[in-house]
């Protein structure tokens, strides 16, 4: 017997998803240990291995791939956490990381200040030199200063070094000698060269990917190289492949290179997951994809068959944060998950995160000493879990001091514990509804066209209201779906992603240039394919995109280009007709024989690598389950008796109408008054909503 193992380690739990020969999945979760990451994944293990029938260690030696994914590098951002990091820059451009795009959400909105920059500018140095745009030198590098600049960097205690200068992805010379220094002066410091990570011609968003980068590659070279350690110890001797935020997979090496890519990984792989359980059951290839953990909701989206990309992706706000710079999956994160906290503020008005209670001390429920409210304390106020089956049993709640929680929110707010409680998932859940209208309305996507794929640990808590107000007809629960952005590392290929900046007018098209860029990109693509061929990979395939705007527009747009070379009137024509079609499917609007501007341009190598089944079942002949017992339940007003049934005891064909609430080892799904449920002949759950079954 094979295993492959996938595991996601968030703020709040570890999921680890094992799946065997035959393609079955079997889902293992534990409470995530920040000091010490393999003891939450031991433990979920632990949990996966007991469920499968095996001993661990047995597990791990008949275990052909590790898949891991980390919130880690994104906490450390956003709580501030990263290494101490040192930024060099041209001489005269100190405050590109202050005044970011220039732009914030609210222009007219005068106390908004904008949070510091990611490096603060007195670990901003200034280096003597300047190269132009066609790549000619026109002030040479004062080596000197350059020298003396980094000879001084060790008495600040600095432990990282981004280097981004002008131009250095026409001529990266400069950059190459500073690199050099740092070699020389500060051995084994590690830095960051902005040409090699992220070869693009806007200044800001690679100076900010070049000084996130940088200042991870402490953190996540030790975090890394730790728990790759505490795996071969364990005797694990299969591979290790991290999940990226590009959407595949890369090798732990080749990630302790570049940790950015691990930044907003996990919810990354959440679509992978989303579009192999719609197209199984066969709901389409256009998906929402929502994924409710302990501490964040993440949304991400798949139109007609493709995961939606962006290279905006911000931490701590748009435009006012922090940009990756990088292209990524595009997931829209807010604080509202299980562990998010509520409380009062000045106006006296209830809101919900977006601070985590995490897993230390966690909900006031779980017994660990927290004691303020959060969304799952309110889910047992209202008789949605059941607080001896929470893990499936493996941890009791604390239904008293959830009560206690949720009560010091209630008498601030003059009602009820139920009210309060109904109260914060109701708020919890317009939040995420916003952040599934940013992704989609705001782009011009109708929500009610797509499927609802619910994945987390809580996400089945409120997800039936939240299609019913975004008009989607139904809602797909994975019966996996505790864990599903580890799940989508089961579905995962190895993604590799190379950028060249090379500018080109419509009319008057730069051939050789363009022909240049992408034969710089298509020579890096066929080393990395030799590279795994040599891991015995042999399925590969390979994309090609621009980014590109029409005259005088501000921003560029990302699309697949239709050829991988340029070489002629009719490809530059064809190029423009794909824009003009793009350009009017995203934003209802079209300059028809308008000329382009092309900016960036990039190449996607997928390597192909070997995935689960999913293995349909007959449905049965009994469709009319029985609950183990009746729950006191609030929908907004008086309490309903819900039938509760246990998930394993329920086969394909199943029928349930809400209210009734279904009970997963790693979820609670609960069906709404006027709902419906029914489980797939994959164990799944499709759940319609009431818009549904009135039409």
């Amino acid at each position: 017997m094979s295993y492959r193992i996938a595991v996601d380690t968030g703020g709040t739990f570890t999921d680890v998803v094992v799946a065997d020969a035959d393609g079955r999945l079997t889902v293992g979760k534990s409470l995530t240990t920040p000091e010490r990451t393999y003891d939450g994944f031991s433990g979920a293990l632990a949990n996966a291995a007991d469920i499968i029938g095996v001993q661990v260690a047995n597990l791990l030696a008949e275990t052909e791939v590790l898949i891991y994914g980390t919130t880690r590098s994104t906490n450390s951002i956003v709580e501030n956490k990263t290494a101490k990091t040192a930024l060099l820059v041209t001489e005269g451009f100190p405050d590109t990381l202050l005044y970011r795009q220039g732009g914030k959400r609210e222009p007219l909105n005068l106390a908004m200040e904008f949070p510091p920059p990611y490096v603060p500018r007195r670990l901003t140095f200034e280096i003597p030199e300047r190269i132009n745009a066609e790549g000619g030198i026109e002030t040479a590098l004062d080596e000197a200063a350059a020298r003396a600049t980094v000879e001084a960097l060790p008495a600040m205690n600095i432990e990282a070094v981004a280097v981004s200068l002008l131009w250095s992805i026409v001529n990266p010379q400069h950059e190459v000698r500073i690199g050099a220094l740092i070699n020389e002066i500060m051995p084994g410091i590690p830095y960051t060269l902005s040409h090699q990570l992220n070869p693009i011609i806007r200044e800001y968003p690679r100076t900010s990917s070049t000084a996130i980068d940088a200042s991870l590659k402490p953190l996540m070279q030790s975090h890394l190289t730790e728990f790759q350690n505490d795996l071969r110890a364990a005797n694990y001797q299969g591979e290790i492949l991290v999940s990226a935020c590009s959407g595949g997979v890369m090798h732990v090496d080749d990630v302790v290179e570049k940790p950015i890519y691990t930044v907003k990984s996990g919810p990354a792989m959440a679509p992978l997951a989303g579009i192999a359980y719609a197209a199984a059951e066969d709901e389409g290839n256009d998906v929402i994809i929502v994924d409710t953990g302990g501490t964040t909701f993440d949304v991400s989206m798949v139109r007609a068959g493709q995961i939606k990309f962006t290279r905006e992706t911000w931490l701590l706000g748009e435009w006012i944060g922090h940009n990756l710079g990088l292209s990524s999956v595009d997931v829209r994160s807010v604080g509202a998950g299980g562990g998010s906290i509520a409380w009062i503020d000045s106006g006296g008005l209830l809101r919900v995160g977006p601070k985590s209670a995490g897993a230390v001390p966690g909900p006031a429920c779980y017994g660990r000493g927290g004691t303020e409210a959060t969304v799952t304390d309110a889910a047992v106020v209202l008789g949605y879990i059941d607080p001896n089956f929470f893990l499936g049993g493996r941890m009791a709640l604390d239904v008293a001091a959830a009560r206690k929680a949720i009560g010091a929110i209630a008498d601030q707010s003059e009602m009820s514990a139920e009210q309060a409680a109904f109260a914060i998932i109701t708020i919890a859940g317009e939040q995420m509804i916003k952040a599934i209208q940013e992704i989609t309305v705001q782009d011009g996507v109708n929500p009610a066209e797509s499927i609802l794929v619910a994945g987390g640990g809580a996400a089945g808590l409120n997800i039936l209201p939240i299609a019913k107000a975004l008009g989607c007809a139904k809602v797909l629960v994975p019966r996996t779906a505790g864990a599903l952005s580890a799940c989508g590392g089961q579905y995962s290929n190895i993604v590799a992603e190379y950028s060249a900046s090379q500018y080109a007018h419509s009319g008057n098209f730069d051939f050789a240039g363009v022909g240049r860029a992408l034969g710089r990109i298509a020579e890096q693509i066929e080393a990395f394919s030799e590279e795994l061929r040599g891991r015995g990979i042999s399925k590969f395939e390979s994309e090609y995109f621009v980014e590109a705007r029409y005259i005088n527009q501000q921003w560029e747009m990302e699309f697949a280009m239709p050829m991988a070379a340029i070489e002629n009137d009719a490809d530059v024509e064809a190029l423009v007709q794909r824009f003009h079609d793009v350009h009017f499917r995203r934003y209802a609007i079209k300059e028809e024989g308008g000329a382009i501007e092309c900016v960036n341009w990039k190449g996607r190598l997928t390597a192909t690598l070997d995935k689960p089944t999913l293995p349909a079942e007959a449905a049965s002949g009994d469709k009319a389950p029985v609950a183990k017992r009746i729950s006191k339940t609030y929908f907004g007003g008086d309490a309903l008796d819900a039938p509760v049934y246990v998930g394993t005891d329920l086969g394909p064909g199943a029928e349930l109408k809400g209210p009734a609430i279904i009970e997963e080892p790693t979820t609670t799904i609960v069906v709404y008054p006027g709902a419906t449920a029914r489980v797939t002949d994959r164990h799944n759950y499709l759940l319609e909503t009431e818009t549904e079954r009135g039409a």
